[in-house]
């Protein structure tokens, strides 16, 4: 996952990390494979969820671990914190080698053909436990999705292409998939334009390059969202760090406030 923050997470907690198994689909349709999520419950009544999804190659207990030292969890005991981890499917980045991932990815390059089909399922998974979490009585506006490279993908699209409006998503050295899918401008008087969005990106990320970053900055601009920021560090690649972390904890902190 990459370098994440340096502090360290000392005090006792009542949050007990519980492995949930779910089914997902992979590239030849249904897939017989059980992925598992880190899930940590609320700790007081339950008013809020945050799902945050891995990038190419993690599990989600790594960010279970960022988000922990980072005292993220601690901090909201309101909150209930969903890590999924992606099925195991063939990369063709990886020499067609099997990997978690929540989609193919043909290549690094801008003009690289993208795995329609592969996003939108993933998408429409994230979607899925949104779903879940309606159903169990939590406001669209008190749920936050987010996720790191590919994973952030996915939350972007999830977010942009969900009935719902929602409380926030952070998208961490990603970009928006499937751009071209999406209207020039969202229509007058969606509700979604007041979607808050906090996009992070390193100015030495190798992989996911910057101006790709910028690219979705403009493309999420012209779509008309009030509500976006975008945070750039510097001397940092394709990872995380404790300045990226504590701005993604102020995100959460504003947009999530507890309810009574």
């Amino acid at each position: 996952m990459g370098n994440t923050c340096s502090t360290t997470w000392l005090a006792n907690h009542c949050l007990n990390s519980s492995r949930t198994s779910l089914q997902s689909e992979d590239e030849n349709n249904l897939s017989k494979n059980m992925i598992e999520s880190t899930i940590i419950p609320a700790c007081d009544k339950h008013t809020a969820t945050i799902i945050f999804l891995h990038g190419l190659g993690d599990v989600g207990g790594s960010w279970y671990d960022a988000f922990k030292t980072c005292r993220i969890i601690k901090s909201m005991p309101y909150v209930k914190f969903i890590f999924p981890t992606a099925p195991v499917r063939k990369v063709t980045l990886n020499m067609g080698m099997p990997m978690t991932s929540w989609f193919d990815i043909l290549g690094l390059e801008q003009d690289v053909k993208e795995d329609q089909e592969g996003i939108e399922k993933s998408s429409i998974f994230l979607n899925n436990l949104i779903e879940e979490e309606i159903q169990n009585g939590i406001s669209p506006e008190c749920i936050i999705i987010g996720g790191f490279s590919m994973g952030g993908a996915i939350a972007l699209h999830a977010a942009l292409t969900s009935s719902y409006t929602l409380g926030g998503v952070i998208a961490l050295s990603t970009w928006l998939p499937l751009s071209t899918t999406f209207p020039q401008a969202l229509v007058s008087g969606d509700k979604k334009i007041n979607l808050p969005i906090l996009q992070c990106h390193g100015d030495e990320d190798p992989l996911v390059q910057l101006k790709w970053a910028r690219l979705t900055e403009q493309r999420i601009k012209s779509m008309g969202f009030k509500q976006y920021a975008f945070r750039e560090y510097k001397n940092m690649g394709h990872a995380s760090c404790d300045r990226e972390m504590k701005d993604v904890s102020s995100f959460i902190l504003q947009h999530l406030s507890k309810v009574e």
